[in-house]
């Protein structure tokens, strides 16, 4: 098998990145498999302490007898765009992207492979079929989907080169006094609470920008535009300059008086080139029932 590293996984350890995507591995066995040479990064033999860096080509072999199948499920798609060569869904809020070592079902993978089977991207991995680039649990939104590998690293380099257009609508806390502005600034991972991003000198380049397009007594609604694509870059920035995303527990925002499941926040445009051609395609949603109820609420 071999995986490429994208900048959502980097800075984890090898051992812990194995044992997530080989979940009926013990950590110990793939520590031994690693101590054994039975896992290269860029053809070299690593440590399992090795902390991963975005590219990293990680190449090895899954022991026969581990069963890694993930099963097929008849979940609906809402399928928003699709040619011979990709698609683009509108995932639901609460809807995992893609397995992983606690779920392995009802995830958006899951229903990929009920529709599409083996036609589906394998660069990431078996629990990674088809899978371009994320969105949390609780963000809805539109992403993307290859069939095929030759595909899916033609969509990845414009996600690698920035030349594609990504835009969110969110409700932050408190009044955003300019109608807009750039936050630029370095991401990476909290070494206090690994599973969180944060703000920090040493890390990767973040670039979103914010557009104000309705202010109310005590909240704001914004459209975001990511310039980069750094895990919960919108989430972290959005609360560093003290307007976390609204019911955005995890970074700081608390519980609004609406309840929603988690951070108010929708991937709902996206510009890209057509694979193998350069056509422009341009994909917009509505605002979803989460941002409905919210504003809602707000306007009264």
């Amino acid at each position: 098998m071999i995986i490429y590293i994208d900048e959502n996984d980097e800075n984890k350890r090898l051992d812990s990145y194995l044992v997530e995507i080989t979940p009926d591995l013990s950590r110990s066995k793939i520590q031994n498999f690693i101590k054994s040479g039975n896992v290269k990064i860029n053809d070299t033999i690593k440590k399992p302490s090795y902390s991963l860096k975005e590219n990293d080509k990680i190449e090895f072999e899954i022991p026969e007898q581990e069963d890694l199948t993930i099963k097929p499920q008849n979940i609906p798609l809402d399928i928003v765009y699709e040619d011979e060569n990709m698609l683009v869904v509108n995932k639901p809020s609460g809807m995992l992207t893609h397995p992983t070592t606690i779920e392995r079902e009802n995830t958006l993978v899951n229903a990929l492979l009920y529709k599409y089977g083996e036609n589906l991207s394998d660069i990431n991995g078996e629990f990674r079929r088809g899978i371009l680039h994320r969105l949390d649990r609780n963000t809805s939104g539109l992403l993307m989907i290859a069939k095929n590998n030759n595909v899916h690293e033609f969509l990845a380099n414009q996600i690698k080169e920035h030349t594609l257009t990504k835009k969110y609508r969110a409700i932050v806390k408190g009044v955003i006094k300019e109608d807009e502005l750039e936050i630029n600034l370095p991401i990476g991972r909290n070494p206090n609470q690994p599973h969180k991003m944060m703000v920090r000198e040493d890390g990767k380049e973040s670039l979103t920008r914010v557009k104000v397009l309705e202010r109310f007594k005590e909240h704001t609604y914004v459209e975001l535009t990511l310039i980069t694509g750094r895990t919960h870059q919108i989430r972290v920035h959005m609360s560093h300059i003290k307007h976390p995303v609204y019911n955005d527990t995890l970074y700081g925002a608390g519980h609004g008086k609406v309840k929603t499941e988690e951070q108010v926040l929708q991937s709902y445009y996206l510009s890209f080139t057509k694979p193998f051609g350069n056509e422009i395609i341009n994909l917009e949603i509505e605002p979803d029932e989460k941002i409905n109820k919210v504003l809602r609420t707000l306007s009264c």
